[in-house]
């Protein structure tokens, strides 16, 4: 089985439960939806340059950076075609802790019992422009383990991230994170937001890579 692998590298990651550790990107071409603030789009254009590359070449190429957290993204990497099988494929390795990070439309049920694999989900708000495509089941299968990644531009993008929060009782079930998109909200708006709401247990994360690096740079 081949893979559709559009970026491969080493670097530390930049948001979620490991933010600051090191981890080796996988990232594959494609994705379902069109996010108004997405910033990998050059990752889903039909015409993006990628490698095909097997379950064994992946392999490889992780074990090769002796770097043992693995981060699967896209684009999305849910629909890549048997992902399930390349996920466990890298389980079999006791060494490996994988992450796949997902934007929430895919359902998440084949990836829910699976050891030393967490997902980072993202619930699209409302200025994502694709909120109708969430598949809301999932707000009832992630895990404790998991993540689920708020993506806000704004007020309103707070006040549905607050409802749905309440409403899934998220914080007592998984472990919540809110992210500004990048320079377009003040992350002190979200704290004060926060502050107001008495958000428990609610992570702010800002994107690390975005600010040591150039915000179009890829391979970081």
């Amino acid at each position: 089985m081949n893979y559709r692998i559009v970026e491969r590298f080493v670097s530390i990651n930049g948001e979620g439960k490991k933010s600051g550790q090191l981890s080796v990107f996988i990232r594959f071409k494609g994705c379902n939806l069109n996010c108004s603030y997405c910033d990998t789009l050059w990752a889903n254009k039909e015409n993006v340059e990628y490698e095909n590359m097997t379950e064994m070449e992946i392999y490889r190429f992780i074990k090769e950076t002796g770097v043992n957290n693995i981060t699967l993204t896209g684009g999305e990497p849910l629909i890549q075609d048997n992902i399930l099988g390349l996920v466990k494929y890298l389980l079999l390795d006791q060494k490996l802790q994988l992450e796949i990070e997902t934007n929430g439309s895919i359902d998440i049920s084949p990836f829910v019992n699976l050891n030393r694999l967490t997902l980072t989900m993202d619930y699209k708000l409302p200025s994502s422009r694709v909120e109708s495509k969430m598949d809301i089941s999932n707000l009832k299968k992630i895990r404790k383990e998991d993540v689920i990644k708020f993506v806000v531009s704004c007020e309103s993008d707070l006040d549905t991230m607050k409802n749905i929060i309440k409403e899934f009782d998220l914080v007592n079930r998984t472990n919540v994170y809110v992210s500004p998109t990048f320079e377009e909200i003040d992350p002190r708006d979200i704290v004060e937001f926060m502050k107001y709401n008495k958000l428990n247990n609610t992570t702010l994360n800002i994107q690390l890579h975005k600010i040591i690096w150039d915000k179009e740079r890829r391979g970081v």
